[in-house]
Parts: C-alpha cells; sequence; structure tokens
C-alpha cells in the first residue's frame, strides 16, 4: 500500500498553478484565477470608486471575479418537473440562466447527492440517472451552460460567457464500496465526493478502505468534500490527502452551532491544509439575514484565512434561503454587504473565484503526478476492513 505521507514535490512551473498569474488588482499574493480582470478594470473604475453605491461598486467587481458557487440541487429538482426551459427562466426553481447571469455566476458545481434511504444498487443507478440528466440539460442550453471537467475548461467556459458546470459533490454511496465505479464516475466527469455517510469514513475515522479511497480519489482528481463528516475523519483526511479538500455546504460552529458547521479548531486546520470551507446560503446554517452570512464569511476568513472562504448557493435543495439571498441572482447583495464591511478586492476575489480554481487546479494537477505512482487500485472493501 502506498504511503499517504509520501510529499509531493511541484516544480516551479506546476507550483504557479496554485497563484495563477495575474491580476492587477489583486496583487501578486492573491492567488486569485481571473483571466480578464486588465479587460474589465477600466471600464469598471467608476463604479469602484470608494463613494459609489454599494451594489453598483458589487456587480461592477462580479463583472470581472465572478462567483464559483459551490453547491445546486437542480438536477434533483429538475426531476419532478415536466417540462422546462432554464435559457428562458423558470419559476419552478432557484436557478435558471437569467438569473445566473444576473448574479455574476461564472462555475456551478451540480450536486448529484441523493435522498436519505437509497443504498447499494439503487443508489449507484441513480447517482448515474443524475449525471446523464446534467449532461441532457447542459447540452439542451448550449447558450447559457458548458460542462468543464478541469480548471482549464472552467476558464474556457467563462472566456466564451457561459456558465461552467462542474459535476459533483456525489454521495459516497454512489461507490458501492468499489473503486471500479468511483474510476467510472470520474471518467463520465465527477470532480467532488462527499465523504459523509460511508462505512468507512464514521466518527471512527478513515478505515484502511477508506484512506485506500482517498488515495484513488488523489490520483483521479476527484476532490474530497467533507461536510458532515466526524472530526476523526476530517483530521485525518486532511493529513492524508495529496490534494487540497472542500467543505461544500459548512459555516462557523462559533456563530452558529448546526452539526455541519465547523470548530474554529478544524478551521485552522483546514487554513493550514489550504482547504476552501463554502459558507452556504441557508437561513438554518448562517442565519436568515445577508448580515449573518457575512459574519460567517468574515469568521472564516479570520480564522482559516482568506485562501480557504468560499460560497455555495444551496439553491434548489429545499433549503429556506436568507432574506435578499433568494436565489441565484443575488450575490451582488452579498457582495455589497462585504463591500461595505472593509473587504479589500483581493480578498473578495479569492472568495468569489480564485480559491475554488486553485482546488481544481490542485487536483488536477496531484492525480497527473500520482497517475506516474500508482496504478489503479483493486483493492476490496472485505479484504482491508473485513
Amino acid at each position: 500500500m502506498a504511503d499517504l505521507q509520501e510529499e509531493l514535490h511541484p516544480t516551479p512551473e506546476v507550483a504557479e498553478l496554485d497563484r495563477p498569474a495575474a491580476w492587477a488588482e489583486a496583487g501578486p499574493e492573491s492567488g486569485t484565477a481571473d483571466l480578464d480582470v486588465q479587460e474589465s478594470a477600466p471600464a469598471a473604475a467608476r463604479d469602484n470608486a470608494p463613494d459609489a453605491d454599494p451594489l453598483e461598486r458589487a456587480r461592477s467587481f462580479l463583472a470581472g471575479h465572478p462567483v464559483a458557487d459551490g453547491y445546486s440541487g437542480l438536477p434533483w429538482a429538475l426531476r419532478h418537473l415536466p417540462w422546462y426551459d432554464l435559457e428562458v427562466g423558470e419559476s419552478a426553481v432557484d436557478t435558471d440562466v437569467p438569473r445566473l447571469r444576473e448574479g455574476h455566476v461564472g462555475a456551478l458545481f451540480w450536486s448529484l447527492h441523493l435522498p436519505e434511504g437509497l443504498a447499494g444498487d439503487r443508489a449507484v443507478g441513480a447517482t448515474l440517472e443524475q449525471l446523464d440528466l446534467v449532461r441532457t440539460v447542459v447540452q439542451a442550453h448550449p447558450e447559457g451552460l458548458r460542462m468543464a471537467h478541469t480548471a482549464s475548461e472552467v476558464n474556457d467556459a467563462r472566456l466564451c460567457r457561459r456558465v461552467a458546470v462542474l459535476l459533483g459533490p456525489a454521495g459516497a454511496a454512489a461507490l458501492g464500496d468499489s473503486l471500479g465505479i468511483l474510476r467510472a464516475l470520474r471518467t463520465l466527469g465527477l470532480r467532488v465526493l462527499t465523504l459523509a455517510g460511508a462505512s468507512w469514513a464514521s466518527q471512527a475515522g478513515l478505515t484502511r478502505f477508506g484512506e485506500e479511497v482517498l488515495r484513488e480519489m488523489n490520483r483521479l482528481g476527484v476532490i474530497a468534500d467533507l461536510s458532515g463528516t466526524s472530526d476523526a475523519t476530517i483530521a485525518r483526511t486532511l493529513a492524508a490527502s495529496k490534494a487540497p479538500v472542500l467543505f461544500t455546504r459548512s459555516a462557523a460552529r462559533a456563530l452558529r452551532p448546526h452539526p455541519a458547521n465547523l470548530s474554529d479548531d478544524v478551521l485552522a486546520g483546514l487554513g493550514a491544509a489550504k482547504g476552501v470551507c463554502m459558507v452556504p446560503l441557508t437561513a438554518e446554517q448562517a442565519g436568515p439575514t445577508v448580515r449573518d452570512v457575512a459574519d460567517h464569511l468574515d469568521h472564516v476568513r479570520a480564522v482559516a484565512g482568506p485562501e480557504c472562504v468560499g460560497v455555495s448557493g444551496t439553491y434548489d435543495s429545499g433549503a429556506a434561503h436568507p432574506q435578499d439571498l433568494a436565489d441565484a441572482s443575488c450575490y451582488p447583495n452579498l457582495i455589497a454587504e462585504l463591500l461595505a464591511r472593509g473587504w479589500s478586492e483581493a480578498d473578495l476575489a479569492l472568495l468569489t473565484w480564485g480559491n475554488v480554481q486553485r482546488i481544481v487546479r490542485s487536483a488536477d494537477f496531484t492525480a497527473r503526478a500520482a497517475q506516474q505512482r500508482r496504478e489503479p487500485s483493486t483493492a476490496r472493501i472485505a479484504e482491508l476492513d473485513g
């Protein structure tokens, strides 16, 4: 079994992928992936003046630094609609192309999570059906959406003025305890897997098979989502993973004691590992107002660092949303609140776009390096945990 603690030593050229070249406004230390800042900055200079209206400043800022939204429940919501047209607009859901454009969303992770109770072959089949639905929806809306499998494809979609759609997170039940299914899902485009609920990622932490799953995820470029997992699983994954991890739906437990929210100790560990905590725009986890959400973002930034905070709309998931954040068009309201609180444009650029782009790039690099050292794993859960 390969040693999980083996270190990668990227060349300076590859390491620079984690801090893409850049961004005149953000500065050399921001790490923000923003390819057309220089193009958008002159036209936005007046709107970005300190005395400009905060909402107009927010819209101007987002025109150059769009949002990478970490979680959308749209695939499951669309299953229940007899007909829809996301390009024209769809009032039955929280997300459609006009609202994504109004909210300046540049990339969106489409969840493949399943209702509770599905397991085994049913979970595998339902995940594949959702994956097929996402592909069908994206193909039916080519003027607004584009499938993206890598960080480069995300930027390509952005340059073409399309919203990049990334697949995941999927639930661990989708694997059926089979690394072969994990590889098949990655071939079909899966980028994020939630470890919560897996028998091999329990309250006691990762089992031997769980560590093998993590190694194979690193080899494939599948990013680990740790929202909802135990502290023991979080600690072991942060120590063992060669690629940074995500918490796709976690806020600050110090401000709101929700079980999926993170303690300050976990946030500090996440900061050291350069992972990203994506604060959900839900009333249950963050609070009933946009100010409450901003409080969580302030707290995560203060404890974990500006390179470790992001946002998840969590739209179309059945959750109630804070005031002024009702759907995917409302991101300017959140950015206006953060501007009013004195967030620098460099930190905002990391929040909206740069941190997610870094995570995806890091996973891509880690996979390329690992594939030169490791063959596909043939391990079975009965062999390692039986």
